[in-house]
């Protein structure tokens, strides 16, 4: 039960666009007359920079917007991905963090300050985490090792569940889809070491590989905390069969975007009888749970399949599985041994990544991670203006109203659930910067030299938090990302956009910026999460969080058929050779991205009506083919190979390129601007087009 967005609203994104001629001055933007807009910036240097004017921008935009910076850029050894827009901006933010953390270590100016400041210096004392070794796992190795029927299971389960380590299953907290006022509790399938279930399940070369380094890994780990080598080899193969049997009964990726199927509502009694293997007081009672009256079980059938599974399975085999997973989630606090194989798996080999991340940057996320807003506070203190939270709301509505003028002009939306898709937008809630009330850790103990400690007890924290809130009626206050980070979401539950802080800054936004980029980067962010509300998910959504059907039958078809283009389409992409992308998987995302480009660029051209300019901001692009590039720029990102594998098993969003190239090559406005000749593939006879 950590903390994150929504279960549904898991998305990503941001962006900014404008308004009236006042925004252009809250947004710094010279008048068209003034002599100061003739001259280049250091914004139109930067853009021109990062291009490849040799590049045709109607064969492949992304390349002519990115060219420059693809070939003069490398991705650091400590990362797998590495973009001009998320990634650049998220180390900028880590290293004001450690300014913070390192400040609060050394001399603290309160409780708050303390407790961060405690929390990252244990983080960053090796030697401390050295001597303990693996002590602090003693308390729940004795635990599991009395594991001997499906009620001792569950009961260690529970204890698990608490300290956040996860075994079996997932459990959180989520606003009842029928009833988006009140929280209760939600069970979905987990329980697997791999990114996802088919990598248990596929028999081609490179998963089969996969599998055989996992198995290892998992023997290395065992044998780190104690097993002889022979004991840990036999360990490590029953548990990656147990896993297996675990995603035999797992739903498909794909197919969890599918909401109305994620709604399975029962109570107790219910749950226990489609489960008898599998005893819930028990789990309740070892997590410290009171019985909640209702429940939510997204996915029935793993649950079935997971008492059988369960009921079949050797005592053994149970403590080797709940012995694995305490170790891997344990593995960031443990001594270096750990940690080392612990990346030699996750980041070398699945993801590519040459070099663990230093030490220090381990320890700002740990923190960020445990006292969230603690730290955003003080990066809000530090690094956020609040001319910025006010620029940013007026290009929100700004693209608001674009939206809206969008919903009259569908062809295939009748009136009646025109007006009703209006009325949704009406009741959008924006949240921008940070939150208005932060959580109050009073109650976190944080101790100087425990890091594991630390971070158990922040986990359990927020653990009970999170428990606390089933039954009771939603907090709508609450953020569910903290201030520093680099992203955005929509959740559907309380029709919401929330644009954190820390993505309020270059490429995306910048008060200095010609207004074109600004829409270009930060109002396509904006108009990305605001088509969320209207996707293949949240449109299920109504426009007070129900999950129900509010639009006209005959207007539902026909959004399906113009969104199966979309998914057709980036069902036809290549990621790497033979890796196709999921266009089911992708689809919310891409159809956000279709109607991300096109309404923020109609609100740009409202803006640029009212804010007329005879000079364009940068040299040798009209204002117009700027707001494309300024888009493009945002994405241009640098991936490992075999990151971009798994992001194509895993990832509901398409790589940056495709996230460019495809939306704008479905865009009039783009072919007109740039005046792509029709048959071109930046101008393709077909194009598709939802919102």
């Amino acid at each position: 039960m950590k903390r994150r967005p929504a279960l549904l609203a898991l998305l990503l994104l941001l962006a900014l666009a404008a308004a009236p001629a006042a925004l252009a001055q809250a947004a710094g933007q010279p008048a068209a007359s003034s002599p100061a807009a003739a001259a280049p910036s250091s914004a139109a240097r930067s853009v021109l920079a990062a291009m490849d004017s040799k590049a045709d921008p109607c064969v492949d935009f992304y390349r002519y917007a990115c060219g420059g910076w693809l070939d003069s850029t490398k991705i650091p050894p400590d990362q797998a991905r590495w973009g001009r827009g998320f990634t650049e901006i998220a180390e900028r933010n880590r290293l004001v963090l450690k300014d913070i953390l390192e400040a609060a270590a050394k001399s603290p100016k309160n409780e708050d300050e303390r407790k961060v400041g405690t929390f990252y210096a244990s983080c960053m004392d090796e030697a401390k985490i050295e001597e303990l070794g693996t002590k602090p796992l003693e308390p729940m190795l004795k635990e599991i090792a009395t594991v001997k029927d499906g009620a001792s299971l569950m009961t260690v389960a529970g204890k698990m569940q608490a300290l956040t380590y996860g075994p079996l299953f997932g459990l959180g907290v989520e606003a009842d889809f029928k009833n988006p006022n009140v929280n209760m509790a939600m069970l979905i399938q987990g329980g697997i070491g791999l990114p996802d279930r088919d990598y248990y399940l596929k028999d081609d070369e490179r998963s089969v590989g996969l599998r055989t380094a996992y198995e290892q890994t998992v023997a290395k780990l065992l044998q780190l905390a104690g097993d002889t080598p022979e004991a840990a080899a036999a360990a490590a193969k029953s548990i990656v069969g147990f896993e297996t049997e675990l995603s035999k009964v797992s739903r498909e990726r794909a197919a969890l975007r599918d909401v109305e199927n994620l709604y399975n509502k029962t109570d107790m009694a219910g749950l226990q009888k489609s489960t008898p293997g599998l005893p819930w007081n028990d789990f309740l009672g070892g997590a410290g749970l009171a019985a909640p009256k209702d429940v939510n079980v997204a996915t029935p059938e793993f649950f079935e399949g997971l008492a059988k599974l369960v009921a079949a399975t050797p005592s053994a085999t149970l403590q080797n599985y709940l012995r694995w997973h305490l170790i891997r989630g344990a593995a960031p606090r443990l001594p270096k041994a750990f940690v080392d194989q612990n990346f030699e798996f996750y980041g070398k080999t699945l993801a590519g990544q040459k070099e663990l991340q230093a030490r220090w940057k381990r320890c700002v996320s740990a923190t960020d991670g445990a006292l969230p807003e603690i730290l955003g506070k003080l990066f809000v203190e530090k690094q956020f203006a609040g001319a910025s939270k006010k620029t940013a709301k007026e290009m929100i509505q700004a693209i608001e109203e674009s939206f809206g003028v969008g919903l009259g002009q569908l062809s295939w939306m009748d009136e009646a659930t025109s007006k009703r898709a209006a009325g949704k937008l009406a009741t959008l809630v924006n949240k921008v910067g940070y939150p208005d009330k932060w959580i109050n850790y009073a109650k976190l103990e944080v101790k100087a030299g425990d890091y594991f400690g630390n971070g158990q007890r922040a986990d359990v924290f927020e653990f009970r938090r999170a428990a606390d809130k089933i039954g009771k009626p939603v907090d709508r206050t609450e953020w569910g990302m903290s201030a520093p980070t680099v992203n955005a979401y929509y959740n559907p539950l309380w029709n919401e956009m929330v644009f954190p802080a820390g993505i309020l800054q270059p490429p995306f936004f910048d008060a200095s910026f010609p207004m074109a980029m600004n829409f270009g980067g930060i109002g396509m962010v904006v108009a990305h999460e605001l088509t969320h509300g209207y996707d293949d998910e949240g449109r299920k959504f109504a426009p007070d969080g129900q999950l129900k059907e509010w639009w006209e039958p005959a207007v539902s078809e026909k959004f399906e058929k113009q969104a199966a283009c979309i998914e057709n389409l980036y069902g036809t992409f290549e990621v790497q050779p033979g890796v196709k992308l999921n266009g089911k998987l992708t689809l919310g995302e891409n159809i956000a991205d279709f109607g991300g480009i096109k309404y923020s660029h109609m609100a740009y051209r409202e803006w640029a009506k009212k804010n007329p300019s005879s000079t364009p901001a940068v040299p040798g692009l009209t204002d117009d083919q700027l707001f494309f590039v300024g888009f493009a720029q945002t994405w241009c990102t640098l991936a490992t190979p075999e990151i971009e594998r798994v992001l194509a098993n895993v990832d509901p969003h398409s790589p940056p390129r495709f996230r460019v190239n495809g939306p704008v090559s479905n865009l009039p406005e783009f072919a007109a601007a740039f005046q792509c000749k029709a048959g071109t593939p930046m101008n393709p006879e077909k194009t598709c087009a939802v919102w």
